[in-house]
């Protein structure tokens, strides 16, 4: 679960709905077991948080539930069950429930419901700065791409020595055919980590464009022999065989 809320949860929600101490702790174990068992056998976690649900479990049941219908791939009927828990939660709870909803209907592949629970989020915790980058990246896909730098220079402001964010805005950058300023943070980020695969991809690509096609199979087969056995270099190693042949590499850090 996102940022340890299911303890919070589990602290706030007791704590709301159950004032003896012998029933906090009971109704606790319970809602930490159900998502326990969310994990392991979500179809037995639903049917569980469902009777719980009509038992008098309330929020920390249907908490549950949502979780559970992730985990079975219903990702829109999750997403949606932890978006109309909202109103049920105190103020401190809800961006980690509208996080958890963004994560599910970006699963259910409607970045705009996604876009919709992101920025609701960041209205209580504006400088989130993995929230600033959910959004961005959510942004981009969406073709967005002046407003995904928006959201990431946000975060490079609250964060200056994140490799991530600058990798992120330099292909954000490349897609708005701004190069100069894909390099400058793509440099950014090399030097930070000289080593850090999806920058190593970035510059390929970036040098590629450029015409530096030596270059950028470099920096290719440095992701390969740098980090072996990530999706960067599955990605790298398509790039080296495309261009090896005749072809453009991926437009793409990842593929």
């Amino acid at each position: 679960m996102t940022r340890h809320l299911a303890a919070f949860c589990a602290l706030v929600w007791v704590a709301l709905a159950t004032p003896v101490a012998a029933q906090q702790i009971n109704a606790e174990q319970e809602y930490m077991a159900c998502l326990q068992l969310a994990r392991t056998a979500p179809n037995d976690a639903e049917a569980s948080a469902e009777a719980w649900e009509e038992q008098g479990g309330a929020g920390p049941a249907r908490h549950c539930r949502a979780v559970a219908l992730a985990r079975l791939g219903r990702f829109a009927e999750a997403a949606e069950m932890l978006e109309a828990l909202i109103g049920d939660v105190p103020e401190t709870m809800k961006a980690g429930l509208l996080i958890q909803a963004g994560q599910a209907w970006l699963m259910a592949d409607d970045a705009v419901r996604a876009y919709g629970a992101q920025t609701q989020a960041l209205e209580y915790q504006p400088n989130d700065v993995e929230l600033l980058i959910d959004r961005s990246i959510t942004l981009a896909g969406l073709g967005r791409f002046w407003e995904s730098i928006d959201d990431l220079n946000r975060a490079s402001d609250l964060a200056q020595d994140r490799v991530d964010v600058y990798v992120y805005r330099a292909t954000a950058y490349r897609f708005v055919e701004a190069y100069d300023l894909a390099l400058e943070d793509v440099g950014r980020a090399l030097q930070l980590d000289p080593g850090h695969p999806e920058g190593l991809m970035e510059r390929g690509i970036l040098r590629y464009q450029n015409g530096n096609v030596s270059g950028a199979r470099q920096d290719w087969q440095a992701v390969v022999d740098v980090a072996p056995n990530t999706p960067a270099a599955v990605a790298a190693r398509e790039n080296l065989w495309r261009t090896e042949n005749g072809g453009a590499p991926s437009p793409t850090p990842g593929g």
